[in-house]
């Protein structure tokens, strides 16, 4: 007979709510910031000082990036259902693939996959099998990511930088060389490799960009509903296409 499911994260009794182990109301609530209680859910422990500083650096520095396709996406949505906040916001955080939000699971998965070995080797083995290194180029940050630099800077002020960003570091000279060109090292490759160095799991990344763009959602939907631009971004993406028939 096979186990009853498990689950570890959290249960409602008729007179409390026990999260990880802990009280809500009699222990958490009043004790740990959101970025603690976010850790707390995520992994089960409650973080070190860096584990909290590094993951609320971390969500702020994703958070928000302007008028996004996510973004977009959730005005024009909310402009097209007023009563769907909810819907907006997922339709936003639909959009948080590859591309977009999730180069920093790829990150990640690299930096774990090729732990201890020379980032040229990497590098040549990725382009002589035709692909791309996540977490390099971009479209408006050039030569540099200054939210990329911004971590690498306080990782090595506290002193947090291990193996794998030293791999990522390692990598951009690398990607140059064999490139033939310096490319940009985006946001999502410290991301990656700061997480990894406070050791979170590699399949824990993606939450953090995820979490951090659902606030963003949320102030420009509460800016759509003040100051509605969504069907005006519609009208503008038809003039900017051509039909031919």
């Amino acid at each position: 007979m096979a186990d009853r499911p498990i689950s570890r994260i959290s249960r409602a009794y008729p007179d409390r709510v026990e999260v990880r182990g802990r009280d809500l109301t009699g222990d958490l609530m009043g004790r740990l910031t959101f970025t603690e209680y976010f850790h707390l859910l995520l992994t089960g422990e409650e973080p070190t000082e860096e584990q909290r500083f590094f993951l609320d650096l971390l969500l702020v520095s994703i958070a928000e990036h302007g008028m996004m396709p996510t973004n977009v996406a959730a005005r024009m949505t909310l402009a097209a259902d007023p009563d769907s906040l909810q819907g907006a916001v997922a339709a936003g955080i639909l959009g948080c693939g590859p591309v977009i939000l999730g180069t920093s699971e790829e990150c990640a998965r690299l930096l774990a996959q090729n732990h201890g070995r020379e980032p040229l080797e990497v590098a040549r083995e990725i382009h002589d099998a035709g692909g791309k290194v996540p977490g390099f180029g971009h479209p408006v940050h050039t030569p540099v990511d200054p939210r990329a630099e911004r971590i690498l800077e306080l990782a090595d002020e506290r002193g947090v930088s291990g193996p794998h960003t030293e791999l990522a570091r390692g990598l951009r000279e690398a990607v140059a060389e064999v490139w033939g060109k310096p490319l940009t090292m985006n946001v999502s490759m410290p991301i990656a490799s700061v997480m990894l160095d406070l050791g979170f799991p590699s399949t824990a990344v993606k939450a953090v960009p995820i979490l951090a763009r659902t606030a963003s959602l949320l102030a420009h939907l509460a800016e759509e509903q003040e100051n509605p631009i969504g069907l005006g971004l519609a009208a503008k993406a038809e003039e900017a296409v051509d039909y031919e028939r």
